[in-house]
This record gives C-alpha cells, sequence and structure tokens, in this order.
C-alpha cells in the first residue's frame, strides 16, 4: 500500500511547533480575564493604549515590506493587510473613549517598546519573508485566542466586543492572508525560526505587562 505523504506549509510548521507559548498566551490571566469578564478594568484600559502604539507600528511594518514586494500581488495583499490594522485601530478609538484612554499620551511600556522596535528593525533590515514571519505570530494568535474564548459563544460582559473581533469571520482570512506570504516569500531556516519564537515571546510578554501594570 502506498504511504501517504502530507504536506505541511511552512506557516503551519511554526505555528504548531510553537504551541508552548501560544498555550502560556491562552492561559495568562490576562487573556483568561478577558474570557470571563474578570479582569480590572485598569489594566484593561493600559492594554488598550499599549496596543493602539503597537498597531501604529505593525501598520507601519506592513507599509515597509509592501515597498519591497517583488510582485504586484504581494504588493496588494500587504496594503489590504495595512488597512485592516488601521480598521482595527478605530476599533481602539471606540475602546478608548470608553475606558477614558486618551491614546495621544500614551507611552510605550519596555514590552511594547521591545516588540515595535523588533517588528521595525525587521521590516527596514529583513526581506518581506522574515517580515511576514515576524508580524504572523500576532494575527494567527489573535486569531486562536478569539477562537478559544468564543468556543461556548459570546458572553455578556464588557469584553465581548475584544472577543467577537478576534473570533469573527472577517479576522480568520486576514491571518491566513499573512501566513500565505509567509509561505510564498519564506524558507526554513535558523532565522526564520528564531524570528518566529521572538514574536510569539513578545505577545506573551505583552499581556504580562498589561498584568502587571498598576495604574498610580
Amino acid at each position: 500500500m502506498a504511504l501517504k505523504i502530507v504536506f505541511m506549509s511552512l506557516s503551519i510548521q511554526l505555528w504548531q511547533s510553537h504551541q508552548d507559548l501560544a498555550q502560556a498566551s491562552l492561559n495568562h490571566p490576562f487573556v483568561q480575564g478577558i474570557g470571563d469578564g474578570t479582569l480590572p478594568r485598569a489594566k484593561f484600559a493600559y492594554y488598550v493604549g499599549q496596543d493602539a502604539f503597537f498597531l501604529e507600528a505593525f501598520a507601519r511594518a506592513y507599509s515597509i515590506a509592501a515597498a519591497k514586494a517583488p510582485s504586484w500581488h504581494s504588493f496588494r495583499i500587504l496594503h489590504e493587510l495595512a488597512a485592516g490594522v488601521l480598521a482595527e485601530l478605530k476599533l481602539h478609538e471606540g475602546y478608548a473613549e470608553i475606558w477614558g484612554v486618551t491614546l495621544s499620551q500614551v507611552q510605550p511600556g519596555t514590552a511594547t517598546r521591545q516588540y515595535t522596535d523588533f517588528l521595525l528593525a525587521t521590516a527596514w533590515g529583513q526581506p518581506i519573508g522574515v517580515t511576514a514571519v515576524a508580524m504572523s505570530p500576532c494575527m494567527r494568535l489573535y486569531a486562536y485566542l478569539g477562537q478559544s474564548l468564543a468556543q461556548a459563544g459570546l458572553p455578556d460582559h464588557a469584553y465581548r466586543d475584544w472577543i467577537a473581533t478576534y473570533s469573527s469571520d472577517e479576522f480568520e482570512p486576514l491571518a491566513q492572508q499573512l501566513e500565505a506570504l509567509v509561505d510564498e516569500h519564506a524558507q526554513d531556516s535558523e532565522l526564520i525560526r528564531q524570528t518566529y519564537r521572538y514574536a510569539m515571546v513578545c505577545e506573551r510578554d505583552f499581556f504580562q505587562s498589561a498584568w502587571a501594570h498598576t495604574a498610580y
């Protein structure tokens, strides 16, 4: 009987090989507090401001990568993904108003700055494939977190919109589009694996920094 060979794309390989960090984020008390509605308001308010700062850098990284895109197809996809980030920033503006956060006055914390500096340095200094790898964990992880928290249905508490956004049928395709760019433009290497893992660590540390934040 012939053996069936199953092909696994690079994006799937990277995601599956970093399930330790995916589970660490899902099980983190900050994320679990979003899931059950018990997260203190001050911690979420801090997160909203930090995430808005991060998303601005994320949109810039998309634009930098787009300028390096070797094909019109990749150029167009990257700009569409950047537009998705701008839409997400609109959501954060709504959050900020509700939670009393003045986004123009937000100062990035250490974890936020480490993540954004890494993304922008990668976008400027590396080919499009490496940049896509650096950005992919954010999109895939958030889709995973949203879908996991929504398994029992959308809750009726203050963080419902967050869960609804990242579990939505609109967000999953964005993660898939970015992973398609990973598969098209990146090849497995030590640099690729280290880049993906560092981004996953940054995600975990981002949640930890919000959880550890104490309002003054």
